[in-house]
């Protein structure tokens, strides 16, 4: 099993997947860790660590997957982000859980095969790929889940190496490359329509 966390002090979103053979993943729990912006920034982080411990002795992952941070404007968002990614790495490291980090581009192209999608399109996927009846709610959750399966597919978490199923898109994301060749289809014909028009 694999534990993708969205690290974020406001909300810290935390998915569980099983990994399967074929290239295909399970859903086996998802939640957000949540605490109020009021309380002091230490209390903050023990609470988030706490519930970050209770998902890891629970579930007992085999690999932990976190957010690369970033730099952003927003130096207070970033400051609590990059702290609680820190608290999800020592947790794991302590319980000798394998940790792996991964930037968004390199999660939005292992679920949708574009490394700028947005992120609707990868929650859809997110939800295509683990059958789900609907995409998860908040952002938060289906970011942990889109981590845990970028890792399981990018770490090499059941499939072999060597695998042929290794690195070949899914067929949910066959099916979404073509409904967005298909989208994209008639935009040009009347982009050619009109510059004839324009002559």
């Amino acid at each position: 099993m694999i534990l993708g966390i969205d690290p974020g002090l406001t909300r810290c979103g935390i998915g569980v997947i099983e990994s399967l053979p074929g290239r295909r993943v399970r859903l086996v729990d998802v939640g957000v860790a949540t605490t109020p912006a009021g309380d002091p920034l230490e209390a903050r982080l023990v609470s988030v660590a706490d519930r970050i411990d209770e998902w890891l002795d629970a579930h007992q992952p085999d690999a932990v997957a976190v957010e690369r941070v970033f730099a952003q404007a927003n130096v207070r968002t970033i400051t609590g982000t990059a702290q609680v990614a820190g608290l999800a790495m020592v947790a794991a490291a302590r319980r000798g859980i394998p940790v792996a980090t991964h930037t968004p581009s390199e999660v939005k192209a292992a679920i949708t095969g574009s490394g700028r999608a947005e992120k609707p399109q990868v929650q859809e996927m997110v939800a295509r790929l683990l059958a789900l009846a609907e995409r998860p709610r908040p952002a938060d959750a289906a970011d942990a889940l889109a981590l845990a399966i970028c890792h399981a597919w990018r770490g090499g978490a059941t499939t072999p190496a060597s695998s042929p199923d290794r690195g070949a898109p899914t067929a949910a994301q066959r099916a979404w490359a073509q409904a967005e060749a298909a989208a994209r289809r008639p935009a040009r014909r009347l982009d050619v329509v009109r510059a004839g028009r324009l002559r």
